[in-house]
C-alpha cells in the first residue's frame, strides 16, 4: 500500500535519475541540483579532514563512519585522514572555517558536492559539517552494484535560527540516556535547541548545591546531578544543539515549598503533586527573602547553563494565594500595583534585573508580555498567533510554540502545515526578523520513559523540516514518504519509538503472540488535545501508563494508508483501489476472533476486546458496502440504518482511544448508498 502514498516531488528538484527523483532528504534542503553520475562507497572509503578527534567536527566524523559502517558492513575506517590515502578508495574531503558558537543567529550553512570521483562538505563553521554530514547519510542509497551516492549539489541553510523541542522531565521524570538518545535524533533533522524543563509542581529535577532541600525534598529522588547536566551540556554541545533551562516560576512551584515553604505565598506544608493541572501555590513576590532566594539560586543556575537565553516559565499563575494573602494585598495598596498581572510584572523585572546581572537573556512564556516589559525579554507563545504577532510587533523576539504541542497527538500533517511566519500574519520586515523560529512541546503529563519516544518521533520531524526548509516546501503527501523513512532512520541511534511498542503489547499478553493486539493498535489513535483528562480516568504520577492510548501511535500510519485508498476509490473512481481495502477489511474482521483467545484470560484486555468487536463490525460494514457497489444489489432501509448505528457507535472513545478507520469505512458506506 505504501506505492499509493508516493507523491510528486518538489518543482525545486530538477529532473534526473530515479533516486533523485524520489529523494530521501528530511528536512528538504534549501537548493538541490541533481547530477547523473554515481559515488560509489566501498571498504576504502575515507574522511579528510585536518582537524583532531577532539574537535566537534572530528568527533561528528566518527559518529558518521561508526553509522555507515553499520550500515554498510563493508568495515570502514573509523578514522579520518589530514590527506587522500593515495589510490586507496573513495573519499569525502571536509573543509571549515572556524568552530560554531552556540547562540541563534551563528553561522549553520553548508555546501556538499558529489561527483563520481570525489565528495568536497564545505562550511564556515563545525556546525554546518554536523549538519552536512547528516545529509551525506541521507543520501546513501544501495543496489545490486552495491552502495553509492547519486551525484548532486547542495546548498543549505535554515530558514529559522531557532528550531527547538521541549522536554518537561518533572511531571514524569526522563533518565538521562531518554535525553541523549533524543540529543542525536535532533542533531539527524538539523533542530538546536533542548528545552528542558526542569521544576513544576510534581517535581524539582535538578541538583542545587546552594539549596539542597530543592531536589533532595522536592523530586523523589529523581533529579539530574550538576555532573549529569555538564554532559547532557558537553553532548548536545558536539552535535551543535543549545540546552536552555526552564524555572517556572511564581506558579507551577509547587516542589520548590516542599524544601523551602517560606517562598510561597501560603504557609505549608507542602508536598509534591501527583495530579496534573494549575494549582493555587505560588512564589510571594513582595517578600525580599524570596528574591534574595532566587538571587542566589539562578546565579547558580546561570553558571551551570552556558546559553545566553534562560527561561522562567510565566504562564498560569493563578492568583489564588495572592488574592487570600492580607499582607501581599497590602503591599499591592502600597505600591499602587492595581492586579496581580501588574504584580507578575513587577516580579518578573526582579528576575530580569537577576539575569542581566548573569549576562542572560530571559525567556518566559505569553503571559510574561506586560506593559514595561523590556524589548530584550523573549516571549514563547503557546496560546496562538496573535500573542506571537503582539510581541513582534511590541519588539520582541519570539518563539512559536503554539500548534507544536506534541503531547496533543496531533497528526503530523496538522504540525506540518503550522509555520512561524505565514504570509498572512501581516508583520513588516523588521517584525518578521523577530520570529526566532519554533519549538515543539513534550509536556509529560501522559507520557514514560517508555512511550516517551513515540510521542516525539517521528512527527517531530515534520516541525523540524517546517522549521529549516523553505516555506514551499509544503507537499504533506510526500513529507510522509519522506517521513515513513526517516522512521526507520531514527532506530539507527537509538530511539525507542518503534521498539517499546511490542514491548509493552509482550508485557500486557505475557507471550510472544501479539499480532492480533498488533493488529488492533495499528489502528487506533489515543484521544487528542486534552481529551483524555475527560474521560472519567483521575490521572496522576500513580498511574500506570501501559494502557491502550499509551501504546498507540499518534498518528496510525495503516489508517491514514487506508483512507488514502478509499479516497481514491470514492473521490477518483480508482476501481484499482479495491482489491487492496478489501484485503484491509477481510483482516480486520477475521482479527477478532484471534485476539479474543488471547484477552479471555487477560483482565487488561477486556477494553480491547469491546475495541476489536467494533473493528469487527466496522470491517463488515465496509465489505458489505463493497458488494453493494460491486453487484449493485439493493440496500434495505434495515441494513442503512443498523450500519450507520454501528458507525456511530464505533466513533465513539473507548479507553481513551479512538478507531481511526471508520472515517473511511463511513465513507465507503454513503458511496454505496442510493443516489
Amino acid at each position: 500500500m505504501l506505492k499509493y502514498l508516493v507523491a510528486v516531488i518538489c518543482c525545486i528538484f530538477s529532473f534526473a535519475p530515479l533516486f533523485a527523483q524520489q529523494h530521501q532528504l528530511m528536512p528538504v534542503p534549501k537548493e538541490v541540483i541533481w547530477g547523473e553520475q554515481r559515488f560509489q562507497i566501498d571498504k576504502g572509503f575515507h574522511v579528510v579532514l585536518n582537524d583532531t578527534s577532539a574537535s566537534r567536527a572530528g568527533k561528528a566524523v566518527v559518529r558518521f563512519l561508526r553509522r555507515l559502517d553499520n550500515r554498510t558492513q563493508l568495515l570502514i575506517n573509523k578514522e579520518f585522514f589530514r590527506k587522500p590515502l593515495n589510490g586507496v578508495g573513495p573519499y569525502l574531503v571536509i573543509q571549515y572555517d572556524r568552530k560554531g558558537l552556540l547562540k541563534p543567529g551563528e553561522e549553520e550553512s553548508y555546501s556538499l558536492q558529489i561527483t563520481g570521483d570525489q565528495a568536497i562538505l564545505k562550511a564556515a563553521t563545525d556546525i554546518g559539517i554536523v549538519y552536512g554530514l547528516e545529509t551525506f547519510l541521507q543520501l546513501v542509497a544501495s543496489d545490486n552494484l552495491g552502495y553509492y551516492v547519486n551525484g548532486v549539489t547542495i546548498n543549505d541553510q535554515p530558514r529559522f535560527v531557532w528550531r527547538g523541542l521541549l522536554i518537561d522531565v518533572c511531571r514524569h521524570f526522563s533518565p538521562i540516556d531518554v535525553i541523549t538518545r533524543n540529543i542525536d535524533a535532533m542533531a539527524m533533522v538539523k533542530m538546536n535547541v533542548l528545552h528542558l524543563h526542569l521544576s513544576e509542581d510534581q517535581g524539582f529535577r535538578i541538583e542545587s548545591k546552594v539549596f539542597p532541600k530543592l531536589h533532595l525534598l522536592g523530586s523523589n529522588g529523581d533529579y539530574y546531578t550538576q555532573e549529569q547536566i555538564k554532559y547532557i551540556i558537553q553532548y548536545a554541545s558536539d552535535r551543535g544543539i543549545r540546552v536552555v533551562p526552564e524555572f517556572d516560576i511564581p506558579g507551577h512551584a509547587t516542589s520548590w515549598f516542599v524544601g523551602y515553604p517560606e517562598l510561597a505565598a501560603a504557609k505549608g506544608p507542602y508536598s509534591i503533586e501527583k495530579k496534573f493541572g494549575v494549582f493555587g501555590p505560588s512564589m510571594d513576590p513582595t517578600k525580599k527573602q524570596t528574591y534574595k532566594f532566587l538571587n542566589k539560586f539562578l546565579t547558580e543556575m546561570c553558571n551551570l547553563f552556558p546559553d545566553e537565553y534562560f527561561h522562567i516559565g510565566g504562564d498560569e499563575n493563578n492568583g489564588k494565594q495572592w488574592d487570600d494573602n492580607k499582607n501581599i494585598q497590602e503591599y499591592m495598596r502600597k505600591h499602587n500595583i492595581k492586579n496581580n498581572h501588574e504584580l507578575q510584572n513587577y516580579f518578573n523585572g526582579k528576575l530580569l534585573s537577576i539575569l542581566q546581572k548573569n549576562k542572560k537573556k530571559m525567556i518566559g512564556w505569553d503571559e510574561i508580555l506586560q506593559p514595561g516589559l523590556p524589548n530584550d525579554a523573549v516571549i514563547q507563545s503557546w496560546r496562538g498567533k496573535e500573542g506571537l504577532k503582539e510581541a513582534a510587533t511590541k519588539g520582541h523576539q519570539v518563539i512559536l510554540s503554539n500548534g507544536y504541542y506534541i503531547d496533543l497527538v496531533q497528526p503530523a500533517w496538522k504540525l506540518y502545515a503550522n509555520d512561524p511566519a505565514p504570509s498572512d500574519l501581516k508583520l513588516s520586515d523588521n517584525e518578521q526578523k523577530l520570529i526566532l523560529g519554533g519549538e515543539a512541546t513534550m509536556w509529560a503529563e501522559l507520557v514514560t520513559p517508555e512511550n516517551i519516544d513515540s510521542r516525539i518521533w517521528p512527527r517531530t520531524a515534520a516541525i523540524a523540516e517546517r522549521l529549516w526548509s523553505p516555506a514551499d516546501v509544503n507537499a504533506v503527501n510526500d513529507m510522509y514518504r519522506r517521513l515513513d523513512i526517516m522512521n526507520i532512520r531514527l532506530e539507527e541511534i537509538g530511539v525507542q519509538h518503534i521498539i517499546n511498542q511490542e514491548m509493552m503489547l509482550r508485557r500486557i499478553a505475557q507471550s510472544n503472540e501479539i499480532t492480533p493486539l498488533l493488529n488492533l493498535v495499528n489502528v487506533v489513535e489515543p484521544l487528542k488535545d486534552y481529551k483524555r483528562h475527560s474521560q472519567g480516568i483521575p490521572y496522576s504520577t500513580d498511574l500506570p501508563f501501559t494502557r491502550l492510548p499509551d501504546i498507540a501511535f499518534p498518528d496510525a500510519k495503516e489508517a491514514r494508508v487506508f483512507k488514502m485508498l478509499c479516497e481514491q476509490l470514492v473521490m477518483k473512481k480508482d476501481t484499482t483501489a479495491k482489491i487492496e481495502i478489501e484485503k484491509q477489511l477481510l483482516g480486520w474482521k477475521n482479527n477478532h476472533n484471534e485476539l479474543a483467545l488471547i484477552s479471555r484470560n487477560i483482565p487488561a484486555l477486556k477494553d480491547w476486546e469491546k475495541l476489536s468487536l467494533l473493528l469487527q463490525d466496522v470491517a463488515a460494514i465496509g465489505l458489505e458496502s463493497l458488494q453493494k457497489m460491486n453487484n449493485r444489489t439493493t440496500v434495505t432501509d434495515q441494513w442503512v440504518t443498523d450500519s450507520n448505528k454501528k458507525l456511530k457507535e464505533a466513533a465513539l472513545p473507548v479507553q481513551e482511544s479512538e478507531l481511526m478507520v471508520v472515517e473511511s469505512v463511513m465513507m465507503l458506506f454513503q458511496y454505496a448508498l442510493p443516489k
